[in-house]
Parts: structure tokens; C-alpha cells; sequence
């Protein structure tokens, strides 16, 4: 599978000028790709205005995505501040090229930044197959949190969206790759930079690293869509050879 990561700064608070450029973006990945993984909160920067700057279901950005998918004919997803139920979430969504929408709530909030006083939080996973691949998407914070990454499904790609800081770089580095390593799968990690409205600065560190922990693409700080090959086979041989998830611990979530 082509996966593709795309690393940019945002505009803030601004829908419309960040689908302009997404879809610039999108036009020279045309039959080029399988998966495009975009920033947490992509629409706004990483903004706690959920009241002004959420969107429904029913709204442009997600009619905006299903279009984007179905031309490209690759799925994509990040995140977006939604309101649904008389609740905001921070909703990463899964937009595949047969027009069709898959969402996932972000269960951990950030509560240094007051995140849970603006938005909900999720209360389930999912775990998506496509193109014969199962796959586990997440957002930012999760990452901090090996319980609710933990790959009891026999998940094979584990991602996260995410405005992550460039003060925590390090910590961002390091779980990515504990996360794929204790998992054995592979796991993307897209990030933005930049600096926000809130005058927060991110330094990017988007990677994609293997199965054994290996990064097989790492992105500091300048803008770009990076591209590069996973092999569901190689995953396969490797948990075949070494499977160390056969004696995890036994949980449910």
C-alpha cells in the first residue's frame, strides 16, 4: 500500500484557505497514492473555539473529503472540530474513494491546554480494513496512552493525527516508535508545523516506522506530501517469525 503523509503549517481558523491548499496539495497525488494522512484539527489549527468553528456531518469540509477521496481514489483522513448530539468532538475522519465516511472520537483530551472543557471525549475505537489491511486510527494525545493503543485486534497500521509541539518533539519521536515496536505494526505519525494562533511552534518529526521499529520515512520541519511503500506481507513473515503479541497481557477496553 502507498501511504502518504503530508506535513504542512495551517491556516488559522480558516476552513477555507486550508481546503484551498489541501486540494492543491491533493492534485499532484492523483493515482499516486493509497492513504493520505493529514494534521490533527486540519481545517483550524489546533483551536479550543469548538462553539464558532464547528462543522456538522452535513457540512462543506466533510462534503469537501468524500469529493477529494473519490477523485484521488485513495482514502483520507485527519481531524476537524464537529458538533453532533448538542456535543463537539475532535473527529478524525476516514474518508474512503467510494464516497463513503468512517469517524473516530478523540478519547484523550488535553487537558494542559483545557481541550476537555471545549469538546467530548470519545468512548470507542475503531478499526477499519481496507485494502486488505486492518487498520487503527487515533489522535495526538492518544499517543500517551499504550492502554488505548494496545493492539488487541490484530491491527496492522496504527496512526496518529496530531498537533504535537515542538517543546515535546522528543516524547513524540519516542512513542511513536515504542507504539510500533510494542505493537509490531507498522505506525505513521503525521504532524504539522508552523506556529498557531496561540503562538505554539511545531517542528513536524512526521514518520512512518515498521513493524520492528525501523523508520522507513522521517520529515522534520519543512512542508510537503512524502510518500512511501508498506508491505502487509512483510508484516506478516515478521509476527509469523516473532510473535510476541501471542503473550499480551489479556484486557478488554
Amino acid at each position: 500500500m502507498r501511504v502518504t503523509l503530508i506535513q504542512t503549517n495551517l491556516h488559522w481558523e480558516n476552513p477555507t484557505a486550508n481546503r484551498e491548499m489541501f486540494t492543491e496539495m491533493f492534485t499532484n497525488l492523483i493515482g499516486k497514492t493509497d492513504l493520505v494522512v493529514i494534521p490533527e484539527m486540519f481545517t483550524t489549527g489546533f483551536s479550543m473555539r469548538s462553539k464558532e468553528l464547528a462543522e456538522t456531518m452535513d457540512g462543506p469540509t466533510v462534503a469537501w473529503m468524500k469529493t477529494s477521496a473519490i477523485k484521488m481514489g485513495a482514502v483520507i483522513t485527519g481531524s476537524m472540530i464537529t458538533q453532533e448530539g448538542g456535543n463537539f468532538f475532535n473527529r478524525l475522519l476516514w474518508a474512503t474513494p467510494t464516497g463513503e465516511i468512517f469517524h473516530y472520537d478523540k478519547k484523550h483530551l488535553f487537558t494542559l491546554a483545557g481541550e476537555q472543557k471545549h469538546f467530548a471525549p470519545g468512548k470507542k475505537r475503531i478499526i477499519i480494513d481496507y485494502m486488505g489491511w486492518k487498520i487503527c486510527p487515533l489522535i495526538c494525545y492518544d499517543l500517551r496512552f499504550p492502554v488505548w493503543s494496545r493492539n488487541t485486534e490484530d491491527y496492522d497500521l496504527l496512526l496518529y493525527v496530531a498537533s504535537w509541539p515542538d517543546r515535546r518533539r522528543e516524547a513524540w519521536q519516542t512513542l511513536l516508535k515504542a507504539r510500533a515496536i510494542e505493537n509490531q505494526c507498522y505506525t505513521i505519525g503525521v504532524n504539522r508545523v508552523g506556529e498557531d494562533g496561540s503562538k505554539l511552534s511545531y517542528a513536524g518529526d512526521s514518520t512512518l516506522i515498521d513493524f520492528a521499529g525501523k523508520p522507513l520515512l522521517t520529515v522534520e520541519k519543512i512542508e510537503g506530501a512524502f510518500t512511501a511503500k508498506i508491505s502487509l506481507s512483510e508484516r506478516q513473515d515478521f509476527i509469523g517469525k516473532l510473535p510476541f503479541l501471542a503473550d499480551r497481557d489479556p484486557f478488554s477496553l
